[in-house]
This record gives C-alpha cells, sequence and structure tokens, in this order.
C-alpha cells in the first residue's frame, strides 16, 4: 500500500487512504513533465533512493506500473518500491543541473538504495585550452573563466575516456599526452610515436589546418555527429553479416559509448504569456468574488522554496493594475531558525515585509496573496498579530484544488477554471513561484561553484565562510596571494601556501 507525498518545492499534495490504487494514478497525472529530481522515503522519512529524470512524470510512474518489467526484473528495485511511503520531487531548468542536484543530494543523504556519487567526485567535464597555440582536449573537474570551450557534465568517465581515444583516431587532435613539435617551416608535428599512425589523416599540419580539427571535434562534443554514428553502425551490420561478431561488437560498443557522451545539454528559456494591459477585468472579478471596497490596483503574493529543507528562500512579487511591477520584487533567506517548515517561514517574511512598511508610514496593498493553504494563511495573519497591526484583505491559494483560503475561516472558494479572477491570481503566483525558484536555484549554483574548498583538506567550516565572505568570491580568492591569505585569522604561512598553490595550480579542476 502506498502513501505518498509530493513536494514541489514548497507544495505539498497527500493522497487519502482508501482507494490507493485509483489515487496513486491521479498523483502521478498532476507530476510535471519537465526534467528534476525525485526522492523516496520510507515511513520514518528517512530518504532511501535519490533519481533523476528528463521527464518527472513518466520516470516516477514507471516504478508503479506492475506491467514494468525492470521493476519486476530487479529485486532491489522491487524491495525499494515496497519501502516507499513518500516522495518528494524537485524541477530544475534543464538535465544538466538535474545531473548536479542528484549528485548533491545523494552525497547528502546516502541513500541506501543508491549505489552512484558515493564518493566526492565532481563530474567530469571536457577542456579545451583555446588560448594554447594548439588547444588539447582535457579532462577536468570544474569549470574556470579562463577562456576555455567546457563540455560537459558527464557522469560515465569510462565511456567519456573511450570517445576521447576514438575522437583522436577520428579527428587528429591532441589530449594531454601529447608533446608536439614545432617545425623549421613553422608546421607542427602532433605525435612522434605510434599514434602518428592511427590517424588517416597528416601527423604533420598547420596551426590553421589543426583549429579546423578542433572546431569539427568541437562540433562533435555539441551532440553535431548523426553522420560519425551512422558510418558506425554500418560497420557494425557488415562485419556481422560476414560474420565477423567480435569485430561488430566492438564498433557496437563504441557507438554505444559515443551516442551515450555526446547527448545534447539543450538550452531553453520560458516564454512568459504576454499580459494584458491593466487586465481590468480579472481585477473587478476579484472584487466581486473576494468582497472586497474596491478592485484590487496593487497585489502582493509570497511563496517559500526549497530543497528538501536545504536552500530554504522566499519571494515577494508586487502587481500594479494588473502588471507585474519588477522594480518593487523582493526576495529573502530564512533568517530566524534553521530547517524545512513552511508556516515558520511564511510568518517571518510576511513579518518583516509589513513591519518595514509601517515603520515607513508607507501604504498596505489592496490585497495579500499566499501562495498555500490555511496554514500558510494563519502563519502570516500571525505575524500581523506580532506585529499589533491590522492585516490588508489577505487569501491563500492552494495548489491542489486552485482554491481560495480566507483566513476568517470562511469555506474554501473553488473557482470555474475559466475565471477571469483566478486567472489573474494564478498569474501572480505563478510568477512569485518562478521568483522564488530562480533566487533558489541561483543559490544552489553559487554553492555548487564554491564546493571547490569542499575538496581542499585543512578547512573547516568556520575558516572556509570567512574566506568566501573576506574574498567575496572563489575567483577572487583564486588571485589572491598567500600574504593576503594569511590576513585571515587562523590561516598561518603553511596553510595559506599550500591553499594558494591548491587554487592556482589547476590540479583541482
Amino acid at each position: 500500500m502506498y502513501s505518498c507525498q509530493l513536494l514541489k518545492y514548497s507544495r505539498f499534495y497527500r493522497l487519502p487512504m482508501q482507494n490507493q490504487k485509483l489515487e496513486l494514478h491521479s498523483f502521478i497525472r498532476t507530476l510535471p513533465q519537465g526534467s528534476g529530481v525525485y526522492l523516496m522515503k520510507d515511513r520514518l522519512g528517512h530518504v532511501i533512493y535519490v533519481g533523476k529524470a528528463k521527464n518527472l512524470k513518466r520516470r516516477v510512474s514507471s516504478y508503479f506500473q506492475g506491467s514494468r518489467r525492470f521493476v519486476r526484473a530487479q529485486p532491489k528495485i522491487a524491495a525499494m518500491v515496497e519501502m516507499v511511503c513518500e516522495i518528494s520531487i524537485h524541477e530544475t531548468k534543464n538535465e544538466t543541473e538535474a545531473l548536479l542536484l542528484e549528485g548533491k543530494l545523494i552525497k547528502e543523504y546516502k541513500p541506501r538504495y543508491n549505489t552512484d556519487f558515493t564518493d566526492d567526485k565532481q563530474f567530469l567535464l571536457v577542456r579545451v585550452d583555446l588560448q594554447n597555440e594548439l588547444p588539447r582536449f582535457r579532462l577536468c573537474r570544474h569549470k574556470k573563466e579562463d577562456g576555455s570551450y567546457y563540455y560537459g557534465p558527464f557522469a560515465q568517465a569510462g565511456f567519456l575516456r573511450s570517445t576521447l581515444s576514438e575522437m583522436r583516431k577520428k579527428f587528429g587532435i591532441l589530449l594531454s599526452d601529447a608533446n608536439p613539435v614545432k617545425l623549421e617551416d613553422g608546421r607542427f608535428r602532433l605525435y612522434d610515436d605510434a599514434r602518428a599512425e592511427i590517424f588517416a589523416g597528416h601527423n604533420e599540419t598547420t596551426q590553421e589546418k589543426y583549429r579546423e580539427r578542433v572546431e569539427e571535434a568541437c562540433s562533435f562534443l555539441e551532440g553535431k555527429a548523426k553522420s560519425w554514428l551512422a558510418e558506425l553502425r554500418e560497420k557494425m551490420q557488415k562485419h556481422a553479416e560476414a560474420m565477423q561478431f567480435e569485430r561488430a561488437a566492438e564498433f557496437r560498443d563504441l557507438a554505444d559509448a559515443l551516442s551515450k557522451t555526446i547527448k545534447k545539454t539543450r538550452r531553453f528559456t520560458k516564454q512568459w504569456p504576454k499580459q494584458e494591459d491593466g487586465n481590468w477585468h480579472g481585477l473587478e472579478r476579484l472584487r466581486e468574488v473576494l468582497e472586497l471596497d474596491r478592485p484590487p490596483a496593487v497585489i502582493e503574493c509570497f511563496d517559500i522554496s526549497h530543497v528538501s529543507g536545504t536552500f530554504v528562500v522566499a519571494s515577494m512579487v508586487r502587481f500594479v493594475s494588473g502588471k507585474s511591477d519588477r522594480r518593487s520584487y523582493r526576495r529573502y533567506k530564512i533568517k530566524s531558525f534553521e530547517g524545512n517548515d513552511d508556516f515558520r517561514s511564511m510568518e517571518e517574511v510576511v513579518g518583516r515585509r509589513y513591519g518595514r512598511l509601517y515603520k515607513a508610514g508607507r501604504e498596505f496593498p489592496d490585497l495579500v496573496v499566499i501562495d498555500g493553504g490555511a496554514g500558510q494563511v494563519s502563519s502570516a495573519v500571525k505575524a500581523f498579530t506580532s506585529l499589533e497591526i491590522d492585516p490588508p484583505p489577505m487569501i491563500g491559494l492552494a495548489k491542489r484544488e486552485e482554491s481560495i483560503v480566507f483566513p476568517d475561516g470562511r469555506e474554501e472558494m473553488v473557482l470555474d477554471p475559466r475565471d477571469l479572477g483566478l486567472r489573474m491570481l494564478q498569474q501572480v503566483r505563478d510568477e512569485a513561484h518562478r521568483f522564488a525558484n530562480q533566487y533558489n536555484a541561483d543559490l544552489r549554483s553559487k554553492r555548487i561553484k564554491e564546493s571547490i574548498l569542499d575538496d581542499f583538506k585543512g578547512l573547516g567550516a568556520v575558516r572556509k565562510v570567512a574566506l568566501l565572505t573576506h574574498f567575496g568570491s572563489i575567483e577572487k580568492l583564486r588571485k589572491a596571494t598567500s600574504l593576503q591569505i594569511q590576513e585571515l585569522d587562523g590561516i598561518g604561512a603553511k596553510l595559506a601556501d599550500r591553499l594558494q598553490l591548491y587554487l592556482s595550480s589547476g590540479k583541482n579542476e
């Protein structure tokens, strides 16, 4: 039997205990189809598995469909599914971010059913150092702002190394182990050993011709390699027809490695719907259904965002005459406590916002919208009570049924999905949600970038924070001298020298 709970950022969906099979299918239909990470938990709330997905809806549903062979064929997965009592998800901008977030959460929670990402390594990247006279293709683990091309990340190191080896044969490029020699006529001899015979083209070439090879290889890493894959599969088929099965298997494995390496990392920008000028029809409808004295010309909305209790942030967006007023947007880090508590978080940010407005003598909005149900709305009311001031008109918008929640105990209101007032509220709520998640993603990206210090032995948490606070960023710390690093309390000359060498040598990449 399943008792599942879906977490989409800070929103929760609960399944009734009765007729759970039917409810499970209804639950899965609410999942988004974008990329992201999912966490499976047992009845005690412990994370037992973390996974990533290109399509969250399709991936999560696959575990709970009895006909799926991969579940029935693998006792480990079947046993895990039986233990699942709660599922939480977090959507990401793209597959790359999902991959990075998956690794971070696996390292953090160490789920019993995960076997990957249990070490402290970062994912591999391919770096092409364009500043070099003859750019080489190297493996690294961290991206720098150094003018190089970076491709990845790649989770499967074996496939990646096989791919680079074949790229050397295919394109005639240099890897990290090459020692090219410049000839008297200005050309370069790339390899002086047996590797010179592997590449079908010229081993001796000009800088201009070599850079053409680099561009072709870079195009391959960007996913533009259908013709090469087709060529390999054609060779596999020919060897198979000739009963040369071992040779055919070699081409098959090579094609599989290449295809897995060069999957594209797509970039896209979500286009938000254009706002109608004024949107007065929706505002007038809100005045009617909410029984307001006048249409809410100024609306402010709050949302909480986090990833499994970490990176807890909040957003406040402001709409004036039905249009977003981006200059008035605000974002918040939770300061009063640590951990995951949506109610306390909402109370804190609402109190901070309107306590500041009250002290400054500024007017409150015509309507405050809380992203959430009765609990979040009650927490917002509690903030005004603590401030000893009367709140403006306030409602909550509960995601599951898109129901309007009132702070005075009135019955929740469910409007027709086509209702202009509901559409106005959804537009405001979705913008607050987007703004909160953007801030959350920014903090996660910054933390991933700064995690380079985690791999340096000899620095505790306090010193790491002190270094980043003092210098402002990893980039500025990297440029600092040993004497500048020693200015911080608790960091001596020996430790500063090691840290400066570690950051500047490139071994941390």
